[in-house]
């Protein structure tokens, strides 16, 4: 059991977890910004472009889980400290690159490194913050990755200005190694997730057989399923906002931050609500019916600049509001010492989702049909409920414990 903790102890904790997360956000966006100056000094196609974030994106999803059963078995602390650092050096050192395969490699490193950060990051906050402050502690974690998404771009566009783009990849890379120190200076209030319990009886799994869990599988698929709807909104609301109702590129891309500055507000209002209620399935359940019924209405009628913005600001919310409660759900259906790989299994699910949906929306809109996206989008937030609700069914219905390994 988690020890109770001084307020200002937990909240030096979220700071040093909330560091490296956004890092991690930060400098997965610092890459598109880059593209043209990449183009004209390495003389690459846009696809090759593309292959330096697909690797490093590509690497987070692909080593998440078997870095989480590193994270359960040699404890957390260590993989934080090397993965933030790993990225960190990656980005510094693609300002020196001289030769876009050395862009490649170290975009894949960089994506190795980053591949730590949330098997990592929700053991130690498991195994650190009072629990009675886990809600706010996993919301406070996301919101601090949100933040390092929106100041990635502008960022990244005025050092480039300022500097050009080799010393900003070398300027963002050497603002992580203080974030570094800080992890190490203060790594002993990090502590671990608390171990495993001695089995009771019932069933027994492998640490892998876990994973594949009808509650675990269903827990990815509502990551999935999320992150797809997500993904859809982020990637074409400025284009159906055109499209399909006339708005103007300006109007219709405030209507998107509209949503994002939701998204981003909401996360913190689950983390308070998570932390007062046990009734986390109710409430995500609420939250993403309410949201999938404003986006159907932003499909659907047409309204001016403003209004739209704060409908979609409202969506923006309800969608971020759930968020928390979910990552508090699957934390309590995961057997004690097994955090970190629970959770970067499911978590992978985020990245894969995001990859699926752009391209069959944008067919939808080359097909003539973009009035079809929100609608989409909302018919995916309600199909993820099935998966979520199911997933807590399971996990209350057969609890396992690990084999020994």
């Amino acid at each position: 059991m988690v020890r109770a903790l001084p307020f200002a102890r937990d909240a030096r904790v979220n700071a040093l977890i909330g560091i490296g997360h956004f890092l991690s956000h930060f400098y997965i966006l610092c890459l598109p910004p880059m593209f043209l100056a990449w183009q004209t000094s390495f003389g690459v196609s846009f696809a090759e472009l593309g292959l330096a974030a697909a690797l490093m994106s590509g690497a987070t999803a692909v080593l998440q889980t078997p870095v989480g059963f590193l994270v359960d078995r040699y404890g957390a602390r260590p993989f934080l400290i090397g993965g933030t650092l790993l990225m960190s050096l990656s980005m510094a050192a693609m300002g020196i690159a001289s030769a876009y395969w050395q862009v490649l490699a170290l975009a894949l490193l960089s994506g190795i490194g980053n591949s730590v950060i949330h098997p990592s990051d929700y053991a130690i906050l498991s195994g650190s913050v009072n629990r009675e402050r886990i809600g706010r502690s996993f919301a406070l974690h996301t919101f601090s990755g949100n933040l390092g998404s929106a100041a990635s771009p502008p960022v990244t566009a005025l050092l480039m200005t300022l500097l050009g783009w080799r010393p900003a990849l070398i300027v963002v890379g050497v603002v992580g190694i203080p974030a570094v120190l800080a992890i190490l200076w203060q790594s002993r209030i990090l502590h671990d997730q608390p171990g495993r319990r001695a089995a009771k009886a019932g069933p027994t799994l492998s640490a892998a057989g876990l994973l594949l869990t009808p509650a675990m599988l269903l827990f990815f698929g509502f990551f999935l399923l999320s992150a797809m709807a997500t993904a859809g909104i982020q990637a074409w609301l400025i284009t159906v906002l055109h499209q399909v109702h006339g708005m103007e590129l300006a109007a219709a891309s405030s209507a998107l931050t509209g949503y994002m500055v939701g998204s981003t507000a909401g996360v913190l209002l689950g983390g308070w609500v998570a932390d007062r209620t046990e009734r986390h399935l109710s409430f995500t359940v609420v939250m993403t019916i309410i949201a999938a019924a404003v986006i159907l209405v932003v499909a659907v009628v047409p309204m001016a600049q403003l209004p739209t913005v704060g409908v979609l600001f409202a969506a923006g919310i309800m969608v971020g509001a759930s968020r928390t409660p979910r990552d508090v759900m699957v934390k309590n259906a995961a057997p004690p010492g097994e955090v970190g790989k629970v959770f970067g299994f499911v978590s992978a699910g985020l990245p894969l989702g995001q990859a699926l949906t752009p391209v069959p929306f944008g067919f939808l809109i080359d097909s003539g049909r973009p009035d079809l996206v929100l609608a989409l989008v909302a018919a995916i937030l309600l199909a993820s409920l099935l998966f979520i609700g199911s997933a807590r069914v399971s996990a209350r219905r057969e609890p396992v414990a690990l084999a020994a390994e």
